[in-house]
Parts: C-alpha cells; sequence; structure tokens
C-alpha cells in the first residue's frame, strides 16, 4: 500500500491550494478515503473524508465551508481543495486509509503573509 501525497506550499491567507494523494497496492474504490492534518504542537485531526463512490463526505467545522474533498476512483486519487485558507490551517496533511492503517508522508501547508 502506498499514498503520494503532493500539492502543498506557501500560501497567503485568503488563498488557495489543491493536495492530491495517488494510491497503489490496493482497491482504492473499495476504501473510504481521508485526510488528517497536525499543526505543530498539536495532535493529529480529521480533516475530511470521502466514502468509496464520494457519495458521502464530511468535514471537521474548522474547515466547513472552505474545504472540499473528492475522489477519482479511475485515477486512484484523492483530492482536497482548500480555499479562504487562514494562518491556523497550516500543518502537515496527510492521507489516510483508516481500515489499512495506511499513512502517506504528509504534505506540508504553510499560510502566511
Amino acid at each position: 500500500v502506498q499514498l503520494v501525497e503532493s500539492g502543498g506550499g506557501l500560501v497567503q491567507p485568503g488563498g488557495s491550494l489543491r493536495l492530491s494523494c495517488v494510491a497503489s497496492g490496493f482497491t482504492f474504490s473499495s476504501y473510504t478515503m481521508n485526510w488528517y492534518r497536525q499543526a505543530p504542537g498539536k495532535e493529529r485531526e480529521l480533516v475530511a473524508q470521502i466514502t468509496r463512490a464520494g457519495a458521502f463526505t464530511q468535514y471537521a467545522d474548522s474547515v466547513k465551508g472552505r474545504f472540499t474533498i473528492s475522489r477519482d476512483n479511475a485515477k486512484n486519487t484523492v483530492y482536497l481543495q482548500m480555499n479562504s485558507l487562514k494562518p491556523e490551517d497550516t500543518g502537515v496533511y496527510y492521507c489516510n486509509v483508516a481500515r489499512l492503517g495506511a499513512w502517506g508522508q504528509g504534505a506540508q501547508v504553510t499560510v502566511s503573509s
């Protein structure tokens, strides 16, 4: 099982970024996918979740209305579109498959002026 995130970077407050996570080594379309983040000095927290066919999504209260999770099962990829970014969104973002206990290496997102 391999998860590879990309798309992180430095962005000003109010800006946007899109994270991607390409999965391999398992049947991607059979699993719910998650995005977590970990801010400096804080616990890792669940940011967004999407079910196998993408019919159901849920979000942390802190990102509702700003972040959108989506997936393309033909490309084995899950995305996190992040808009109206705030400094408190800074952290390392991880792709996760809970049922397999699998994590990506993380993508750094820094929101700063």
